[in-house]
């Protein structure tokens, strides 16, 4: 998981106003003031080897999205905190796509 963190990093910190800032164990990534993701570097928000998304208020269209990725979890649906969890390499390029939609939720 570290390296996939690091390589989602490396690519979320190119985006406008991503600033990062260590937060209990994990990276936090925020758009100007607002933070939309954490990566984990030594401790993980929910399951091993998942990130934690921030969408607040989703869209009906992205909550159905969400409900079809098996790769989402999410306690409650209305809550802002969600999980994306890992399994291979293949997973960065849909990691990627969550953190763009966290990203653009935050702006």
């Amino acid at each position: 998981m570290k390296a996939w963190s690091a390589a989602l990093a490396t690519e979320v910190t190119t985006w406008p106003h991503v600033l990062t800032r260590p937060m209990f164990g994990m990276t936090a990534l925020y758009r100007g003031k607002r933070i939309f993701a954490v990566l984990p570097r030594s401790r993980c928000l929910d399951l091993p080897n998942s990130l934690g998304l921030k969408l607040k208020s989703p869209s009906p269209r992205i909550r159905k999205i969400a409900q079809r990725d098996p790769h989402i979890s999410f306690g409650d649906m209305k809550a802002c905190w969600w999980s994306f969890e890992m399994n291979s390499n293949e997973d960065i390029r849909l990691a990627l796509e969550w953190l763009g939609r966290a990203y653009e939720a935050a702006g």
